[in-house]
Parts: C-alpha cells; sequence; structure tokens
C-alpha cells in the first residue's frame, strides 16, 4: 500500500515544486477495487498537483470509463481481482494486466496514454506478463508521493517529446510524422532512440518493411537493444525471408528469454515453415516463463489442437476461458475449441457443460448464437447424429447470415462440417463470407483450397466463378469512383477486386493503371508503387505480349522520374 506523505522526502510540499502547475492540467483515472487506497492515491496525486482525478473499482468499469473519455495517466493496482467485494462493486475479476491487454489490443487508450502498474506482487510470471504488454512504467508499494511525482513527471517528459509525432500519426499523416520524427531525433536527441522505433513501427504500418529494416540495422549499429533486434525480425519476416528471420528469433530468445514476443514471432515462423509441432514447443515455453497472456494461451491452443494434442488444446482453452471470463471481450470462439478439443478426447459430459457456461454466459450476439450451434454439432457428430448435427449447422449458418461475425479459421470449421454432411451451398456462402474479413480475412486460394482438400473441385470452380463475377463487377464501381474524381476511392475498389481475382490478367492491368493514375496525381506511394511493380511483373510471366504492358512500364518510368526515385526501386 502506498505512503501516504503529506511532503515529499525534501521537506517540501510536492504541489509546491517544479511541474506542479503542469500537473495541474492532466487528468488520471484510477483503477483499484480498495476504496481506501483509491482515497489514498487521491490524496497523494493531489499533493504532487494532480487535481482531475476519477476513479474506477475494476478492469470492466475502467474499460467504460476510458470508452467515454480519455486521460492522461491510467494508475492501476495490478491485483484487481483478489480482494473481498464491497459495497464499491470491487472482487473478483481482471487483474491489471488483463485490463492492460485489453486496452492495448483494442485500441482504447491512445499510444500516448501513460499506463502506470502500481504492485507489490512478487510472482515472477506475472510481473513478465505484464511488463511485455509495455505499461509505461511500474511502481513497486509501497511509494511515497515523492516517487509518485518523480514518475509522472519522467512519463510526461517522455510523451512531451514524443506527442508531435503521435499526432500526426492520429491525423492519418504517417509521412509527415517520419518526417518529424527525423527532424525530432535531431532535435531532442536523449530522445533519438524512441523517435527511431516510431519511424521503423511507421514504415512497417506502411508495409515499407525494407525501410523498417534498415532503420533496425542504423539503430543495432549504434547500440544492441532488444527492442531493435526484435523488430529487425519482424521487417525480415515481413519480407517474406522466414529461414532468415527464424535464426534471428532464436538467438534473441536465447539471449534474452524474457522478450515474450520474439516467442510468439517464432512460433509464427516455425508454422509458416511448416513445422506446428516446434512452434507448439516454442509457445509452451513462452506460457511456461509468461503464464498470463490470454492471446497466446490461445495461440497454443489453436497449434495444440493441429498437431493433435487434445489434452494440451483442453487446457490452454480452459485457462483462455477462465481468464477472460470478466473481459469486456469475451470470444464465444473460445467456447467452441475448448468443446473440439473435450469431444476430441471423448469427454461429451464436459463438452456439454461448456456449451451450457457459452449459452449462459454469452448469449444474445449472432456470434454466440453461431459459436453455441457449432459446438453442438460438434457434439452430435462425435454422437453419430448426423440428423441433429446437421439442423444445428443450418441454425450456424442462419446465426452468421444474421450477422455472426465469426473469424475465418472459424467459418472454415464451419464449412469443413457442412461439406461433410453435404450441405454444399451453406460451405460455399460460409467460406465466401470468409474473403471479406478486413486483414485477416482468407485468400481466394485457401478458400478453393478447403473444397479441393474436402474432394469437391467442383465447388472450388463455383467459388472460383463467383470471384471472377465479383471483380466485374468492382471493376465498374472502381471506373464509376474515377469518372467521378474519386481517385484513391478507385484504387480501394480495384485492390478488393485484386484480392477477390488475384491472377486476372484484366483486373491485373486496372490495378497498375490505377495506382500509376493515383500517384502521379497526389504524390509518391511507396507501397502502391511496390504492389504496381510486383503485378506488372505478374502480368509479364502471364502474357509477356500483353499489348498494355509497355505503356504500363512507362507510366511506371515516368512517375519515378517525377518524383526522383532511382530506377532500381525506392
Amino acid at each position: 500500500m502506498p505512503e501516504n506523505s503529506s511532503s515529499s522526502q525534501s521537506g517540501t510540499p510536492a504541489a509546491n515544486q517544479p511541474g506542479a502547475q503542469l500537473n495541474a492540467q492532466l487528468s488520471v483515472l484510477i483503477v483499484d477495487p480498495n476504496a481506501g487506497i483509491r482515497a489514498n492515491l487521491q490524496n497523494m496525486l493531489n499533493q504532487a498537483g494532480v487535481t482531475r482525478i476519477e476513479s474506477a473499482v475494476n478492469a470492466g468499469t475502467a474499460i467504460k470509463a476510458l470508452g467515454r473519455k480519455s486521460f492522461d495517466i491510467v494508475l492501476c493496482e495490478y491485483d484487481l481481482g483478489s480482494g473481498t467485494r464491497g459495497a464499491d462493486g470491487g472482487g473478483e475479476g481482471q487483474d491489471g494486466q488483463q485490463l492492460l491487454e485489453d486496452l492495448r489490443h483494442h485500441r482504447i487508450i491512445p499510444p500516448w496514454s501513460i499506463f502506470i502498474m502500481l504492485t507489490a506482487e512478487g510472482t515472477y510470471g506475472k510481473v513478465v506478463s505484464a511488463a511485455e504488454l509495455t505499461p509505461t512504467d511500474y511502481i513497486l508499494k509501497p511509494f511515497t508521493v515523492q516517487v509518485l511525482h518523480e514518475r509522472i513527471q519522467k512519463a510526461v517528459a517522455r510523451r512531451a517529446a514524443l506527442l508531435p509525432v503521435y499526432q500526426l500519426i492520429a491525423q492519418a499523416k504517417p509521412r509527415e510524422a517520419i518526417a518529424a520524427a527525423i527532424e525530432s531525433a535531431r532535435t531532442r536527441p536523449a530522445h533519438a532512440l524512441d523517435f527511431a522505433r516510431l519511424r521503423a513501427e511507421l514504415h512497417a504500418s506502411l508495409k515499407e518493411h525494407d525501410l523498417a529494416e534498415t532503420v533496425y540495422r542504423d539503430v543495432l549499429a549504434a547500440k544492441p537493444v532488444g527492442w531493435a533486434r526484435l523488430g529487425l525480425a519482424r521487417a525480415v519476416a515481413a519480407q517474406g525471408r522466414t529461414d532468415e528471420a527464424i535464426p534471428l528469433l532464436e538467438h534473441i530468445v536465447a539471449d534474452n528469454p524474457r522478450l515474450m514476443a520474439a516467442y510468439d514471432l517464432l512460433a509464427r515462423c516455425q508454422q509458416e515453415r511448416g513445422d506446428a509441432a516446434q512452434a507448439k514447443k516454442t509457445l509452451e515455453d513462452a506460457v511456461a516463463i509468461s503464464p498470463y497472456v490470454v492471446r497466446r494461451l490461445r495461440r497454443l491452443g489453436e497449434v495444440a489442437l493441429e498437431t493433435g494434442d487434445t489434452d494440451g488444446a483442453e487446457k490452454s482453452f480452459r485457462q483462455v476461458v477462465t481468464r477472460s471470463r470478466y473481459s469486456e471481450f469475451r470470444n464465444p470462439e473460445d467456447h467452441v475449441n475448448l468443446v473440439r478439443a473435450l469431444v476430441g478426447k471423448g469427454d461429451p459430459a464436459g463438452a456439454s457443460t461448456v456449451i451450457r457456461d457459452l449459452e449462459r454466459s454469452l448469449r444474445g450476439t449472432p456470434a454466440a448464437d453461431a459459436c453455441k450451434a457449432i459446438s453442438v454439432a460438434l457434439l452430435h457428430d462425435a454422437a453419430g447424429n448426423g440428423a441433429a448435427a446437421v439442423k444445428e449447422l443450418k441454425l450456424a449458418v442462419d446465426a452468421v447470415r444474421a450477422g455472426g461475425a465469426l473469424s475465418p479459421h472459424m467459418r472454415v470449421g464451419l464449412a469443413q462440417s457442412c461439406l461433410t454432411h453435404h450441405m454444399d451451398d451453406e460451405a460455399s456462402e460460409v467460406m465466401l463470407g470468409a474473403l471479406n474479413g478486413g486483414d485477416d480475412a482468407l485468400s481466394p486460394q485457401q478458400a478453393l483450397n478447403v473444397f479441393v482438400r474436402a474432394g469437391r473441385p467442383d465447388l472450388a470452380d463455383g467459388i472460383g466463378k463467383q470471384l471472377r463475377a465479383q471483380a466485374q463487377i468492382l471493376l465498374g464501381v472502381a471506373d464509376e469512383k474515377r469518372n467521378m474524381g474519386d481517385v484513391r476511392g478507385a484504387v480501394q475498389t480495384l485492390l478488393e477486386a485484386l484480392h477477390m481475382a488475384p491472377n486476372n490478367l484484366q483486373v491485373m492491368v486496372a490495378v497498375v493503371g490505377g495506382v500509376l493514375r493515383q500517384i502521379m496525381e497526389m504524390g509518391w506511394d511507396h507501397p502502391l508503387a511496390a504492389l504496381s511493380e510486383e503485378q506488372l511483373e505478374h502480368i509479364r510471366a502471364l502474357d509477356p505480349d500483353h499489348p498494355r504492358l509497355l505503356a504500363l512500364d512507362a507510366e511506371l518510368a515516368a512517375a519515378k522520374r517525377k518524383y526522383g526515385i532511382a530506377t532500381s526501386g525506392a
């Protein structure tokens, strides 16, 4: 518990020290289930010059408060769930680490928010779990007003240095943000590494992974910091150089076993290389060190299912379901995966219990309805009751039609179940929907492979025809947008058409033409230029004598000349 002190260690009231005026402008959210500690923290903040203070008693109320308004600082007690529930609503729920995980993952707080964890927790695994989710700082209890004041001032000073760049990012001006980071690194050398990190992350967000790689290598040439090593591995992996990324990550893990994100990326690369068993071991090693991060537990469960380890899958998904029980962002798909593991183990009674929990705690949304129906169908299939399984699968498809948002992975499983029961139309409908899931959408080839592996190439051909028809419609929409002067909108529509029909020459030619038109009119765009070059090479491979090829090559060269881009590449 914090030490309540009316003065700093030097005997001077914190509010009268330099920085108090700045503190008066700060807004703080205290998250703690104990009313006495909340009052004590508020008193300490008042002494440090902070007066704009609100409180939350648990993770749920904190998320609601942060959803209503932004705060400069979140002071969060780690142990939110172990206290005795009282009249103020504290008690069981998420801990501070799980709250931070939700806030970061769902982007409830902006990157420049200051999140300070207050803890006396000595459990090694919990501290590591929270540390990898990048709180701004830790303050170990007990602490004084002076310590709290100094930590806040340090965090505020760093934020003030980075804020102009963050503001440009928030305004969707990544190019200007990169330029500002370069200039700020020159004028604020004390934060040069922070600005370099922001630059690299901005390049990565623009899919300029080669430029991000250059920044990371420059940082590492000056100082061997862990985040730059991990960033370099990410940039290398993002460029498809998986075999090069794996040894980089193995060295990172060996040198710094606490850098948990390295395990996650290593496992992903190993799985991409086709080594699911090694990926599972990597994730198991990570969970042994840091056992409280829900998304990692979920990933371990998925890989365990893929490798046939139903015991491991059950253990992981049971922890996921338990740990996310009090989250505002529970995912009913976790229950489906737990049911899948229990059915695989031959435990229908345990699976039924999980389904009842799903129905009781997550009912009322189309996604939950779909997941319940999928789970019940799994039970019926295991019991050999095909007719009952078909009935539930139809209910699941109906729920998806009603807006049930399922992940592509869950849609694939639903489609496979439909195919098993000769529900061809439903399977095709579900898979088409999986192609429109945003950043995690399946590629057309991945969707077609589901039908090919099921021995239904006829359905794959049917899906292919539908995709080509949709792409033709999108080409017409893009033409309309371009004629109305919406050049950017036309390009976005063309990119949707390319996703639907990635090997269609007409679509590829239209995409290159639209991209080059946007570049000539609105400025150089590295990712779009790289895409146009990639598509030109694809066209050349499919039809080296295509009548538009030479003209498009000339347009690309003209764009490079206009913006002073070297002919060999951007």
